[in-house]
């Protein structure tokens, strides 16, 4: 990423934020050598055709050349990348739309409307902390949907292995006013003066520790309010104080991209990337999408999951799609959605590493859970062990 001169003082401020080098950094083009695998790069946004390159997802030294290069892309070039076809089965897209629009549907009737980051309460459908809910009303269907080695991987592509995956569904219904330019979480969701006083360093740093992404529910033409992108644009500097400022909003409108999807498809970004959702034109399209906001190991996670509820809820349908011959970067992928991966923060107390610097994490009971195909009660008893060792 591009660094901008901060003039020795270590912290960004409004005078760091300059629009004509803004618009220099935006103006690049994404040459085709930088995203090889891409089958088309359209308004510098590269375009994987996932039906070609899912089997390169079960070669170790393939999938590490993938990842690499969305890794890259990410960081250096364009910042998003398109996975077309990223469910190659558009049914399991199908069943979990039907838990989310019964939990809409719920959650409507049973409140008088909830508070959304950029939309007026009401002007959409919003379901936070969809994951847990999906996990628990539909275990089966949950593990089919993030048993999806393609999610997996592009996840791992940017924050490496035990990342933290949260979801939020997001419905649009026609009218939805468009969002406004912004970067996202971690510092683009503090003020602008709250942003200033942290580091340069960690205006970098907190990219690393997100990955956003939405799943397309629902086929989206332009008409319908795809996500406006403005490629380049996470690699300048001051751009969580920038985004603020009412001449890099009205230079976003102007320079911005949008990309139609197809159900199936996902997109995932940096999130130091200036993006806003569009406006819902559409006569009768609900644009619903589900959003991952996956977070490293090494951050904190916007929503509080209960992951051990999932993990006990989930695990009789592992074994069933188990012995129904799903692969093992599938239940790989659904595991990592699952349970947390990291073993920190614990009680080293009671919780000891034993034969290493790190005791066992959830994720590694649950693997060996499924892989000794142990029953429900093992489980249980295993995962209350891990909670009450983990006790301060």
């Amino acid at each position: 990423m591009k660094h901008q001169d901060i003039g020795g003082t270590g912290y960004f401020d409004h005078e760091s934020c300059d629009l004509d080098e803004f618009k220099v950094l935006t103006s690049q083009q994404l040459e085709a050598g930088s995203a090889p695998h891409a089958s088309a790069i359209e308004r510098n946004v590269p375009l994987y055709d996932m039906n070609d390159l899912r089997s390169m997802l079960d070669d170790p030294d393939a999938l590490r050349t993938i990842m690499a290069e969305w890794g890259d892309v990410l960081r250096n070039t364009s910042g998003v990348i398109v996975l077309k076809h990223a469910f190659s089965d558009v049914s399991v897209i199908d069943r979990a739309t039907g838990v989310f629009n019964a939990l809409i549907d719920e959650e409507r009737n049973g409140s008088e409307g909830k508070g959304d980051h950029f939309a007026t309460s009401g002007a959409n459908d919003r379901v936070w902390n969809a994951l847990q809910k999906h996990g628990l009303r539909d275990p089966e269907g949950f593990a089919l949907y993030y048993g999806n080695p393609v999610i997996a991987a592009v996840c791992e592509a940017w924050l490496g292995p035990h990342y933290q995956m949260t979801a939020q569904v997001n419905q649009v219904r026609p009218g939805g006013n468009a969002q406004s330019a912004h970067r996202d979480y971690h510092l683009g969701f503090q003020s602008a003066e709250l942003a200033a006083l942290y580091p340069a360093h960690a205006h970098e740093v907190t990219a690393t520790l997100t990955l956003q992404g939405a799943v397309a529910h629902v086929d989206m033409p332009l008409e319908s309010g795809p996500t406006k992108l403005l490629p380049f644009s996470q690699g300048y500097g001051p751009g969580y104080l920038a985004f603020h400022q009412q001449a890099f909003a009205d230079y976003f409108e102007k320079a911005h991209v949008q990309l139609p999807l197809e159900k199936g498809d996902a997109v995932f970004f940096n999130p130091a990337l200036f993006h806003a959702a569009g406006a819902n034109t559409s006569a009768d399209i609900n644009r619903m999408g589900n959003l991952l906001q996956v977070s490293s190991a090494f951050g904190r996670a916007m929503e509080a999951i209960d992951r051990d509820a999932l993990c006990r809820s989930i695990y009789p349908a592992l074994l069933r799609l188990k012995g129904n011959g799903l692969s093992q970067s599938a239940l790989a992928a659904a595991i990592a959605a699952t349970a947390e991966g990291y073993a920190f923060p614990t009680n080293l107390d009671t919780d000891p590493p034993i034969g290493g610097n790190v005791p066992r994490s959830q994720a590694d009971i649950l693997h060996q859970a499924v892989a000794e195909n142990w029953p429900q009660p093992q489980l249980d008893a295993a995962l209350d062990g891990l909670i009450a060792r983990r006790a301060a």
